[in-house]
């Protein structure tokens, strides 16, 4: 041993991250999130957590719409792919209408990618035409 310890010495990569992080942390004090704060805020509240920083509470907003993004994004692959599967089935039929119908169903699917479990009632409408062929009220 010539006198040398085997710990291993910080590299610039630590201080790269951490001046990233706090050039991060810097901006989202300028930064105007989708989500109010005050609505992030209630539910940190709610859950029980208390954090005067503004920023803590802007980070989780962006957390938070970026889920959305992602959870959207899935759940608009998944509608594609059940309306591409329903046109392949009636190839006899020209479909003139190309409006894309978000259903219960294709945002369960993409909520399940994420560990979020749905359940919804018998009553939800899963398609466009449900409840429009109701009989006249007698008045």
């Amino acid at each position: 041993m010539n006198g040398q310890t085997s710990h291993p010495q910080p590299k610039d990569g630590r201080h790269d991250d951490d001046a990233a992080l706090t050039e991060f942390l810097a901006s989202l004090m300028d930064y105007t999130p989708t989500i109010p704060d005050e609505l992030v805020e209630h539910y940190l509240a709610k859950s029980g957590f208390q954090c005067p920083d503004i920023r803590l509470t802007r980070l989780v907003a962006v957390a938070t719409q970026k889920f959305i993004a992602d959870v959207a994004t899935d759940a608009l692959q998944q509608c594609k792919a059940r309306q591409s599967t329903i046109i392949k089935d009636k190839r006899d039929k020209q479909q003139k209408d190309k409006r894309l119908i978000l259903t219960m169903e294709d945002l369960s699917k993409a909520l399940s990618e994420y560990g979020v479990n749905v359940k919804h009632q018998e009553y939800f409408a899963d398609t466009p035409s449900a409840g429009l062929d109701s009989p006249p009220r007698d008045e």
